[in-house]
């Protein structure tokens, strides 16, 4: 149950994704007066170090954030993309990328002093981390830590005060059980409090699951008769390959999506123009493409 590290995999394609998305939310959210609180419902460490044991060993930044750092295009990038380039650099010395900072720490950059954050995480090494590296903001009461299953936990909090909400949701899906959860949790949210608003993070990969949940979202908020938007990229062919000897070698994920329901009116037309630069940069070979859906 608790083998999923995300230090392995901080800064990779997926998190460029989740995270470009996650800060275009937030900046929208944030423009209006009224409070906001923000749940994250598996929080992992908050931060992680890219020069670390952990992140060397897969060195899957390498292929994701770093890239966007480095990418020589002929035109600049697209603005979501620079903000998420921006706020990572912020993380960061001048020409440095040794830091990644993961959700936790994009969203309490966004948050006015008004608003709130509520952290989950199980894991109880990445809990103790995210706590350690929580109590360094100084922030007080404004980012709760709570060692409890966020799948379950968030149900107490909703609605919130201000009626206003952004539940992120992005388990590591090594248990198959995760994606029907993830399902169940948001349809239960929804119920609870219909106008918040709810992103879920997703891997595609060769399961069934994993194509049944954006259409289990999807369905989900037609029903409501609330809007959705559903960005996908996918960097690289997810066949299995074999090495010289001739044994299969799992290619890593190719692919993952987010799958937003309630999203800001802005979000569709900065991913049209950021999704084709993540293709273009990010891409490890001729089947990387993206997709780009919305209704209402």
């Amino acid at each position: 149950m608790f083998s999923y590290r995300h230090a392995f995999h901080a800064g990779n394609h997926a998190d460029v994704l989740k995270h470009t998305v996650l800060l275009a939310v937030l900046r929208h959210l944030t423009q209006k007066d009224t409070p906001l609180t923000v749940f994250d419902t598996h929080a992992g460490a908050g931060l992680y170090r890219l020069d670390g044991d952990y992140a060397q060993t897969s060195a899957e930044a390498a292929d994701g954030f770093v890239k966007l750092v480095h990418a020589k295009l002929s035109e600049p990038l697209a603005p979501l993309l620079q903000d998420y380039v921006d706020m990572v650099a912020s993380f960061n010395g001048k020409d440095q990328v040794k830091i990644y900072p993961g959700s936790p720490f994009i969203i309490q950059q966004e948050l006015r002093d008004r608003d709130k954050l509520k952290l989950f995480e199980l894991h109880p090494t990445d809990s103790k981390t995210l706590s350690a590296n929580i109590a360094q903001l100084e922030v007080g009461r404004q980012v709760a830590v709570l060692r409890e299953d966020g799948f379950e936990a968030v149900k107490k909090f909703l609605p919130p005060p201000s009626r206003r909400a952004l539940l992120l949701c992005d388990p590591s899906y090594e248990v198959k059980n995760d994606y029907g959860r993830v399902a169940v949790m948001v349809a239960d949210s929804m119920q609870r409090f219909a106008t918040g608003t709810y992103a879920v993070w997703y891997p595609i990969i060769p399961r069934p699951e994993a194509h049944d949940l954006p259409r289990k979202l999807k369905t989900l908020a037609t029903k409501s008769g609330k809007p959705w938007l559903h960005a996908t990229l996918t960097v690289k062919s997810s066949k299995l390959l074999q090495d010289a000897e001739g044994e299969v070698v799992r290619p890593g994920l190719p692919a993952s999506g987010m799958f937003i329901i309630n999203p800001p009116h802005t979000l569709k037309a900065g991913l049209k123009a950021a999704l084709p630069q993540m293709v273009s940069i990010l891409k490890q070979d001729q089947h990387a493409t993206f997709t780009l859906d919305s209704a209402g």
